[in-house]
């Protein structure tokens, strides 16, 4: 088993909602080996209810999470970042800030729940299914043997990652 702790930062353009899903599944499925962060571009201020209300139905943590500006990574004092995954298409065509230690990077694009119009049930159906999707790749990213691949075969791993459906089946 290695023992390095990796941190993984998911960024999208409010984060909101599926970057926050992402840094709460990060932090439980990584189980300390694997570190979740999340950052926006442009960061609503709040994490959306619905996302806090779905992550604590299901018992995953959501102690401290809120929603920050992705230039709090790139300052000195900040995590040594590993990965950095935009799951959002906007955020994966903006232009990043500079991120120390050149970490890997990785577009997994998944719908915004947070854009669903809608009764509440088609809204919390909708932040299910991001929260599915992203489960789904982070489960496939965790399998991945990091620690005894090469970066080329790694980077071309985790761009297949987010080629996967986002109703992918779950293992």
């Amino acid at each position: 088993m290695n023992s390095r702790t990796y941190h993984v930062l998911f960024l999208c353009t409010g984060n909101s909602a599926r970057s926050i899903l992402a840094e709460s599944i990060m932090n439980r499925l990584g189980k300390g080996q694997f570190i979740g962060l999340s950052a926006g571009s442009h960061p609503k201020g709040d994490v959306h209810p619905l996302a806090i209300d779905l992550l604590q139905h299901l018992d995953f943590p959501t102690k401290g999470l809120r929603s920050k500006s992705w230039n709090e990574f790139s300052a000195s004092d900040s995590p040594h970042l590993d990965f950095v995954i935009t799951v959002c298409d906007n955020a994966a065509g903006e232009v990043c800030p500079y991120w120390p230690g050149q970490p890997m990077t990785a577009h997994w694009g998944i719908p915004d729940p947070a854009a669903v119009d809608g009764t509440e049930v088609e809204k919390k159906f909708a932040f299910r299914q991001a929260f599915r999707a992203l489960e789904t790749r982070i489960k496939l990213f965790l399998s991945l043997p990091i620690s005894s691949i090469d970066k080329m075969r790694l980077q071309e791993r985790m761009n297949a990652i987010g080629q996967t459906p986002p109703e992918a089946p779950q293992g």
